[in-house]
């Protein structure tokens, strides 16, 4: 018999966010997020979200035995501004047994009804810059501290219960040149010059939080158009600055400003921090976080997290700057090979970028959909 129960305790929430760990505790490929920041996510008194947010968080019980997990979530700026009737379902994890999906996604039904919402979808999560997509392809590969790995069962369990496909993100592994192209630092030279742009420099993490705000609002106008985009809140970037600050090397932070000192473009890479991660299994305690510094500094492997361009330089070859930068940053530390981040299958402009660089599409991931 199986038994959903709602999380409503500390207690439980803990429970909850280390469901994961025993499910895979034999896979070399999961990488477990920080238990404490998951809690914190998912926390109306921690996370800003919840100013335009509600969500509900399940367990699913066969006994006393926890066999699955689902969080039901209905962002309100999607729903009332963008008229999108959709309660969103996330940190979806299940042993294979479809009875137990099926009951967790009732769950997500009902709670979706009770808002008068027409559809779920998931796994997503509270916005467009939490994680998304079940593992559809690449599953013997370490997934990146912004993506959930799961198994090959996942996607199959939706489906038999009549789940369509909705996004598609796709994700690629890119060789790392042994020196920087000529006609890169060429075509860069003549970029900066025909526009008047300037590179910005950084030395400490901190000297980039001044440009942080510019850096979203180029994000909210470089996606506005893709079918996942929900606008960035403030109160969210001011979170995720927090977050994500302390990974942050500065050299491998790209800006590009115009003549004015305006931020036209940017890029965010960061050292891979998955085997630190997997080391770490969830707990940050001071000797632990140590792998965290020595992935900072010693690593072979970089993760290419965020990118923006202003639409006004957009197809002008300012990327040509960013690259150029980049591979140097590259060659002065090692890095061997660069990971992508998810990105849509139809964001053509994104996935040409990586044309003229030895790259393979290793990982594929899809969000699934269906009317309640």
């Amino acid at each position: 018999m199986i038994t959903i129960k709602e999380i409503t305790s500390k207690g439980d929430l803990t429970t909850f966010v280390k469901f994961p760990f025993g499910l895979y505790k034999n896979s070399p490929y999961y990488v477990p997020s920080i238990i404490k920041e998951e809690i914190d996510v998912m926390n109306p008194e921690k996370n800003p979200v919840f100013k335009n947010a509600v969500a509900k968080y399940f367990l699913a019980y066969k006994g006393t035995t926890i066999v699955g997990r689902i969080a039901a979530i209905i962002n309100w700026i999607e729903v009332k501004e963008q008229k999108k009737p959709k309660v969103r379902f996330g940190w979806f994890d299940v042993i294979d047994d479809i009875e137990v999906t099926r009951a967790l996604l009732d769950k997500v039904a009902e709670f979706g009804a009770q808002h008068s919402l027409s559809y779920m979808e998931g796994p997503v999560g509270f916005s467009n810059m939490d994680k998304a997509g079940i593992l559809i392809k690449g599953f013997e590969e370490l997934n990146t501290m912004i993506t959930w790995y799961n198994y090959p069962y996942y996607s199959q369990h939706l489906e038999q219960l009549g789940f369509e496909q909705a996004a598609t993100w796709v994700e690629y592994k890119i060789k790392v040149p042994k020196e920087t192209k000529e006609k890169v630092i060429k075509f860069s030279k003549v970029i900066k010059e025909r526009y008047q742009l300037q590179l910005l420099k950084f030395k400490k993490s901190k000297e980039i939080l001044q440009y942080a705000d510019d850096m979203f609002e180029l994000l909210n106008k470089t996606y506005s158009s893709l079918q996942t985009f929900v606008p960035i809140q403030q109160y969210q970037i001011d979170m995720y600055k927090k977050k994500y600050l302390p990974y942050l090397n500065p050299e491998y932070i790209t800006c590009i400003a115009d003549k004015t000192g305006k931020l036209i473009a940017f890029s965010i890479v960061m050292p891979s921090f998955s085997r630190a991660l997997k080391k770490m299994n969830g707990k940050v305690y001071p000797l632990r976080f140590l792998h965290i510094l020595k992935a900072q500094r010693r690593n072979d492997t970089a993760a290419f997290y965020l990118i923006g361009v202003d639409p006004e330089y957009q197809n002008k070859g300012v990327t040509a700057l960013i690259f150029k930068e980049m591979n140097e940053a590259f060659l002065r530390n090692g890095i061997e090979m660069v990971e992508t981040n998810p990105e849509l299958v139809e964001n053509k402009a994104i996935q040409a970028l990586w044309n003229d660089y030895e790259h393979e599409q290793h990982k594929m991931r899809r969000t699934f959909r269906k009317d309640i």
